[in-house]
């Protein structure tokens, strides 16, 4: 029998190396990425079985990743791997399609037996995530770590906290300048942020980019 496809999606070389020592005599590490657009450029091309993915990513974070990527690939398993612990986050990736959810500080054998699980149909949130908090969080309603943003603002706003230009974001999203700086003035008022500092730690505290 062939074994599971696996993708590795996650910034950090030194963790991503680590998954792949650990994974690869049971499973197949077809790719690694480093950013939420290069996963959703990928994925569809080496269609694996699981895909691991951190919700903090640059250019695009994994859980808007996630959304996009599960209409694509319906059979494929998404397993969070992530530093947040707060059950906001677990309730958010899994609405947007996540299968599996469990901490970067997390066992190597702990996450060998998630991969599993997910394969075999099963949902996972790892053990250091209070199932009763979870259950609360998941009456909250879609979007509750970012609200009242469209997802095309939720792409302008991680590229801007991220430290890129109008002109910069305007050409990767194949948008005008004028549209960024309109929905960055919508973005900030929607947040209640009067300045791009604000807006950076507003993104920071939500996961969307790193410190």
């Amino acid at each position: 029998m062939s074994r599971p496809r696996l993708l590795i999606a996650d910034d950090h070389r030194l963790l991503v190396e680590g998954y792949r020592k650990l994974l690869e005599t049971e499973f197949d590490v077809v790719g690694e990425v480093e950013d939420g657009r290069a996963l959703l450029e990928l994925a569809p091309q080496l269609q694996p079985d699981v895909i691991l993915l951190d919700v903090s990513m640059p250019l695009l974070n994994g859980i808007e990743a996630a959304r996009r990527l599960k209409p694509l690939l319906p059979d494929t398993k998404l397993l969070f791997v992530s530093m947040h612990a707060d059950s906001q986050y677990v309730a958010e990736a899994f609405r947007a399609g996540g299968s599996g959810y469990l901490l970067k500080s997390c066992a190597s054998s702990e996450l060998v037996s998630a991969i599993h699980q997910v394969l075999q149909g099963r949902q996972y949130v790892t053990p250091a995530i209070s199932t009763g908090e979870l259950a609360q969080t998941a009456e909250v309603r879609p979007g509750a770590i970012l609200p009242q943003l469209s997802p095309r603002q939720r792409e302008v706003l991680q590229l801007v906290t991220e430290g890129q230009t109008a002109k910069e974001i305007a050409g990767r999203l194949r948008i005008s300048v004028k549209t960024v700086e309109f929905h960055k003035t919508r973005i900030m008022r929607a947040l209640r942020v009067r300045s791009v500092a604000e807006l950076t730690r507003y993104a920071v505290t939500r996961g969307l980019v790193s410190p």
